[in-house]
């Protein structure tokens, strides 16, 4: 896993090795801009050549004939001083650089103030305005330095007109300028992934693409991702993300996050990574899938019972059911109402299959060996589904030799309770797992929803409403958040080179519910929060293994595939 590190901590842990004596914040906006130097060159090799005018590209450029150009937009803050050190640096490998200043150099904190006036004493420093941009010769690469981390607050117009004063270069059939972001692109707020507008912020949902912050096609960043590369509308805007390692020890080093609950204050990506470098699929998630590590008998490894849904709305159960048993679960039965019982019995061989009329009647299907439940999807809204999750919720291991089944709700299961969510958490507990969409989490917690939570990020209002329901709560997304009671969160992310756009598909989810309780049903699987996260990767690993064209059913019977192809 990789720590993501919210604006606040990054500046703290920064401050924190400064106020050390173990390094200097010169020394570190250095590694920093020779960290994006590196980046950009390591992106484009062709630009660390000199440009010849024998080149197509060299011909149509109106520069020098050997010298690259670049536009480094400068800010206020410490980026401000990141772009004069990638400045200097690229001025140093024989490029003609143009820079740009938004503000009052007498006002740079004083490590910006130093690599500015380094910069300035031999070049001109232009004050960032859209008239001068325009002017500048047209380059190849633009450097935006201007607002990093911490803004918070709206792009001022001044600097959102200089920021599309640089052009796309696709005018003319001119080269492509290639942007890079220093931490961000200016305007995105990476502790939730929105831009803000002079009128509240952008809810990425309906995407709406605001003139105040430009794409880039390449992000550098220092030390650790933030949450908004990954929240909202980041990896659309950021293009290629790179981390760069600028030398932080103490505090900063990433703590052990494999097969371990989440830290309570810093948020984890969940990916088979530890402090830097990949790990085997055995380890992470093999070692979580009970059946890839201990021989047994089925009832060993758990027995899932999911509800399906009455005549003609059966589907969504079944794909719920193959995938528990796919991935582990030692067997699963499909309940359903009686006249539902012939079309799930054509459908169906592995999956056991009963009827049941009504909750009262639960204890006939599901003996104390059950182990595990899936509530809600293709159920419909109804006091029935909602007498089902009640009767499944207060099934207790007691005075048995075995713990509290886990009990993964979703989709009418959730929304059953929109009228009333306070009566659901009186019931759910600590081995209940919800995954709501974002309308299902809306009507849960409609002072949570995107239009409600001002500028709260989405990570920190999945951690509020897991202290209200008292279990896991994984919001589903290509910016899926997972968190449990006191803070503990992660975000598993379908972004970068995990893009799964295929998996927006009806049923999705249905698997992704299945998956959960069949990871976690078996006695032998390892702490629930952790067994969650690896259900939500394995989910898109078999999304991305069979690609476009992509429908629920598929999911599943590409799961054997992928456990295979991380060696179990």
């Amino acid at each position: 896993m990789t720590e993501l590190l919210t604006a606040a901590q990054m500046r703290a842990l920064e401050r924190a090795e400064i106020e050390s004596g173990a390094v200097t914040g010169l020394a570190l906006m250095e590694r920093a801009g020779q960290g994006v130097v590196d980046a950009i060159f390591a992106q484009w090799p062709e630009l660390a050549a000199p440009l010849s005018a024998d080149t197509e590209e060299g011909a149509a450029a109106d520069v020098a004939q050997s010298r690259r150009r670049a536009m480094v937009l400068c800010g206020p803050g410490n980026n401000g001083g990141d772009g004069f050190v990638i400045a200097r640096m690229l001025k140093a490998r024989g490029w003609a650089v143009d820079t740009f200043l938004y503000g009052d150099p007498a006002r740079l904190p004083p490590d910006a103030r130093a690599n500015h006036d380094r910069w300035a004493a031999e070049n001109p420093v232009s004050l960032l305005v859209a008239a001068n941009v325009q002017r500048a010769p047209r380059p190849d690469l633009i450097v935006d330095a201007v607002f990093g981390i911490g803004l918070t607050r709206p792009v001022p117009p001044e600097v959102d007109k200089a920021l599309a004063a640089g052009g796309d270069g696709r005018a003319a059939n001119l080269p492509a300028i290639r942007r890079v972001a220093v931490d961000c692109p200016s305007g995105l707020n990476l502790d939730t992934g929105m831009v803000q507008r002079g009128g509240g912020p952008v809810d990425p949902d309906f995407g709406r693409w605001p003139a105040t912050v430009s794409m880039a096609d390449l992000t550098v960043t220092f030390h650790s991702p933030k949450p908004g590369h990954y929240l909202g509308q980041g990896p659309a805007l950021c293009g290629v993300l790179k981390v760069v390692d600028i030398g932080l020890g103490g505090d900063a080093l990433e703590r052990g996050m494999i097969g371990v609950p989440p830290d309570a204050d810093r948020v984890r990506l969940v990916e088979p990574v530890h402090m830097g470098r990949p790990l085997p699929g055995r380890i992470w998630p093999g070692a979580l899938i009970a059946k890839a590590r201990h021989a047994g008998h089925k009832y060993d490894h758990g027995h899932v019972v999911v509800f399906a849904g009455g005549v003609g709305r059966g589907g969504a159960g079944r794909m719920a059911a193959r995938a528990a048993l796919r991935v582990g679960a030692g067997l699963v039965t499909l309940v359903c109402p009686p006249a539902a019982l012939q079309e799930n019995a054509c459908r169906l061989d592995a999956v056991m299959l009963r009827a049941v009329r009504g909750p009262e009647h639960l204890g006939d299907v599901a003996d104390d060996r059950v182990t595990g439940f899936v509530i809600g999807p293709g159920m419909g809204v109804s006091e029935r589904t909602r007498g089902f999750v009640r009767s499944v919720l207060a099934r207790r291991a007691g005075d048995r030799d075995w713990r509290d089944p886990v009990v993964v709700l979703d989709a009418d299961g959730l929304s059953s309770f929109a009228a009333d969510p306070k009566s659901l958490f009186e019931w759910t507990h600590a081995r209940c797992v919800l995954t709501p969409h974002d309308g299902e989490f809306a009507r849960l917690f409609p002072d949570l929803a995107p239009s409600r939570r001002g500028a709260m990020s989405k990570i920190d209002a999945v951690r509020a409403a897991a202290d209200r329901a008292g279990c896991v709560i994984l919001l589903k997304g290509a910016d899926t958040v997972i968190a449990r009671p006191g803070g503990g969160a992660s975000l598993h992310a379908a972004a970068y080179d995990r893009a799964a756009p295929w998996l927006a598909t009806a049923g999705a989810g249905d698997v992704l519910a299945g998956l959960i309780a069949g990871l976690s049903a078996s006695g032998l699987a390892g702490d629930l929060f952790n067994v969650v996260e690896a259900a939500a990767w394995l989910h898109v690993e078999a999304a991305r293994s069979f690609g476009p064209g992509l429908i629920a059913e598929d999911l599943t019977e590409e799961l054997p595939k992928v456990l295979r192809g991380i060696g179990l």
